[in-house]
């Protein structure tokens, strides 16, 4: 990682997503190397295509090369979403990636906002 430099990958690009996005977008040190949803009209990929940012409906398109990820931010709240992604890093041998949790990101966007923010994931499956 460049000093200063986050390069980060966002799965889930729903309500949540979206949220996350908009902040990161006004980040000058951080670098949104591509954004995944099951929904190519989903609001974060919309916002995403916006400002050129690569867009897939397959997560896995984002791994080809996780390595050059530093912080790769699941938003979905599916557990077998968060298993793959372990499996993954794993597999690849990737001990460079920081996998974010859902319930991370929701403490982020609470922060911004000034009061707790409801999220779909289960804590029960971390």
């Amino acid at each position: 990682m460049e000093a200063g430099q986050f390069k980060i990958a966002v799965i889930g690009a729903g309500n949540a997503g979206l949220e996350l996005l908009d902040r990161l977008f006004t980040a000058e040190f951080v670098e949104i190397l591509g954004v995944a949803d099951t929904n190519m009209q989903a609001p974060g990929m919309l916002l995403a295509k916006e400002h050129n940012i690569p867009v897939t409906t397959d997560m896995y398109d984002l791994l080809i090369d996780s390595a050059q990820i530093d912080i790769l931010i699941d938003v979905t709240g599916i557990k077998s979403v968060r298993d793959a992604l372990r499996s993954h890093m794993q597999e690849s041998g990737n001990h460079h990636t920081v996998i974010m949790h859902e319930r991370i990101s929701a403490l982020l966007i609470s922060l911004f906002n000034g009061h707790p923010v409801e999220t779909k994931a289960s804590d029960d499956f971390y």
